[in-house]
């Protein structure tokens, strides 16, 4: 019987190794031919991460699981492109891939055979060195099927029509109508131009993009963090004509144990004296705001926040986190409005990390801010808690786009909110912010409501026997075992 090795290279980002390494648990734990070496290389432009990624590692107790950690040291000097940075930190470390790939197999320690690589979104030119192996890359797509699309049909557009040059379509686009918009396969809406992510128009940044987007093609299969019941239009889109690579939409994946999270926390808070104080609030009294574990806020913009919550007088759990860019915590006191935290004590509580899934799960929540990162919007329709959207960057105005005009399973506190390193972000109101958290607490949206526990069902069924996504992991080991060589 053949026993076959995969080697898994995630990003070590939140939002794309913890539910990379759930794909890897759901391979595992349904064919014992499987094993998995797990390549780590820490981004150092991400503080608490190495912590969090150490600490998933940890959680694993089977030994068919394998972590080699290959960091190398990497300094970016001159270059401030987040998404230049990370195609040179990848490009540095191609030869300690190879390196590390061409032992394990010198070692065979586990009597396996290399059956391919599996790599994040952010790394697919390791395709290159797949193919050095002789064996077969398999992309992992952490965000939507709609993202995925939007990609490709970019991709095509800068070769095919722009020659590669995607700033010439956003002039294009903005000069086209007062109100610019792309007509998109994926999406049934016209897509606003505000909700592109805004590294697409950015000549240095799209290049990159489109380089992975490029190298995509070459997989043997991509692996998409989605279900079909939510996502069918998107997924039909990504090649319609069934052009390969092959699609599996192998979702929810999601770290319901809430394994690492802890690395996060600054404040002193522990798990247990958040939950206990959800157990003294009402079933559905909790609005529930976190923004994920890179989003933060300035001081101006945590008072309107602030003010909205008092003018709204829901009971809420209200994640603080005031700049990623730094570890120290900071004091509610000295960056919220005076007398605020007095004023609310009795309905209120400021933390400085939450334990998102254990939050979610309770029953005094009744609804969730989001920053729409897509593994909090899986979290929420699992758990079946309505959101309202604040998406902050990345492709998070497009989720939230999705949510709430595509699939109408959100509310809008923003859809179209940028907050940029270093620069100025429009300032959210606190009328603003208390509209769109009404809407998603008080009865005139039950409608909402009821379609997001509609699609919480679907969300469990789909991973179940027999289920959508269940049925596409079957597809996908089969595709491993065919290309075994």
């Amino acid at each position: 019987m053949k026993q076959s090795e995969l080697v898994f290279v995630p990003y070590t980002a939140r939002g794309h190794i913890a539910s990379m390494l759930e794909f890897a648990n759901l391979l595992l734990a349904r064919d014992h031919r499987l094993s998995i070496t797990v390549l780590i290389m820490k981004f150092p432009l991400h503080p608490n991460l190495a912590a969090y990624a150490d600490s998933l590692a940890k959680s694993f107790l089977t030994e068919r699981i394998h972590f080699i950690d290959i960091t190398q040291s990497v300094t970016f000097t001159a270059e401030t492109n987040y998404m230049v940075c990370l195609d040179l930190f990848i490009e540095k470390h191609k030869p300690h891939v190879k390196t590390a790939v061409s032992e394990l197999i010198r070692s065979n320690r586990r009597g396996t055979s290399l059956a391919g690589f599996v790599v994040d979104l952010a790394f697919t030119t390791l395709v290159d060195v797949a193919n050095e192996f002789g064996v077969p890359t398999y992309a992992f797509w952490s965000s939507t099927a709609s993202w995925l699309g939007l990609n490709l049909h970019l991709q095509a557009l800068q070769d095919e029509k722009y020659h590669g040059d995607l700033t010439e379509l956003k002039n294009g686009v903005l000069a086209s109508a007062s109100r610019a918009e792309l007509i998109v396969p994926g999406f049934v809406n016209p897509v606003p131009a505000s909700v592109v992510p805004s590294v697409v128009f950015d000549k240095e940044a799209s290049d990159v993009i489109m380089n992975c987007a490029r190298r995509l093609r070459l997989t043997k299969g991509i692996v998409v963090n989605t279900f079909m019941e939510l996502e069918s239009h998107a997924i039909g889109s990504i090649f319609p004509c069934g052009e390969s690579p092959p699609v599996y939409s192998v979702g929810p994946l999601l770290n319901l144990t809430g394994d690492g999270a802890d690395a996060f926390s600054l404040d002193g808070t522990t798990d247990d004296q958040i939950i206990n104080w959800l157990d003294d609030q009402p079933p559905l009294s909790v609005i529930f705001l976190c923004f994920g574990s890179m989003g933060s806020f300035g001081v101006d913009q945590l008072k309107e926040i602030g003010s909205a919550l008092e003018r709204t007088g829901f009971r809420f759990l209200w994640c603080i986190r005031h700049s990623f860019l730094s570890d120290n915590y900071v004091d509610p006191k000295q960056v919220l409005p005076e007398g605020f935290l007095d004023r609310t004590a009795k309905i209120g509580k400021v933390i400085n990390w939450a334990p998102q899934v254990a939050v979610l799960s309770h029953p005094a929540v009744g609804g969730f801010v989001s920053h729409c990162g897509w593994n909090s919007l899986l979290e929420s329709l699992w758990f079946g808690v309505p959101v309202a959207t604040w998406p902050l960057f990345a492709e998070q105005q497009l989720n939230a786009f999705e949510m709430v005009r595509e699939l109408e399973l959100a509310v809008e506190i923003k859809i179209d909110y940028k907050w940029g390193f270093g620069t100025e972000s429009v300032l959210v109101s606190a009328q603003e912010i208390e509209i769109g958290i009404r809407r998603v607490m008080e009865g005139d949206q039950s409608d909402i409501r009821k379609s997001v526990k509609e699609m919480s069902e679907k969300s469990r069924k789909a991973v179940m026997e027999g289920g959508s996504s269940y049925s596409s992991l079957g597809r996908f080991i089969c595709n491993v075992f065919d290309n075994f060589q």
